[in-house]
């Protein structure tokens, strides 16, 4: 696929501190498309739960997922880039079954520098002490799922610029 052609439709995944808004916001000035933060998707309560240290499972991912779909969905046409932990594989089924030539790009790196950026980030609803919770639910994106697996062990420059040349080259 060229995105020459079509509008890139990029979901960047990973778990919380990983570095998902600000490649994501990067990627989408880059490539000239609209982007969207998943974190002003979820319901108040999830917000709430997540701020009390309680980690959300699948009953209270579904409806936010379901929100993201749409989006997606929406933005079909013209492209576009959001963040979204997509940690399971049927979360990203889920996804693609909305916009099925939605790329992901999954930023890792390893479980101490992402506890790192989190405890110095400031204003934001997830504890670091959710972060193993996470760590522990996240299935890598399979060989048969559209994306690439970008570390996030340089600068965020470094980190943008890998994740551009990977949906470029799609």
């Amino acid at each position: 696929m060229v995105w020459d052609e079509i509008a890139p439709l990029v979901v960047v995944m990973g778990v919380s501190g990983s570095g998902k808004t600000t490649v994501g916001q990067s990627l989408a000035r880059s490539l000239e498309v609209p982007f969207a933060e998943a974190d002003d998707f979820h319901p108040p309560e999830n917000v709430a739960k997540m701020r009390a240290g309680v980690a959300l499972d699948d009953a209270d991912r579904g409806p936010w997922l379901d929100t993201i779909a749409q989006w997606l969905h929406e933005q079909r046409e013209r492209g576009g880039v959001i963040t979204c932990s997509a940690l399971k594989r049927r979360y990203r089924d889920r996804l693609v079954s909305a916009a099925p030539s939605v790329f992901f790009v999954h930023l890792h790196g390893s479980a101490e520098l992402i506890a790192e950026r989190m405890a110095a980030r400031r204003g934001h609803f997830m504890p670091v002490s959710l972060l193993r919770s996470q760590l522990d639910t996240l299935e890598p994106l399979a060989a048969d799922e559209r994306g690439a697996r970008v570390p996030i062990s340089g600068s965020a420059e470094e980190t943008t610029r890998e994740a551009l040349a990977a949906v470029r080259g799609a």
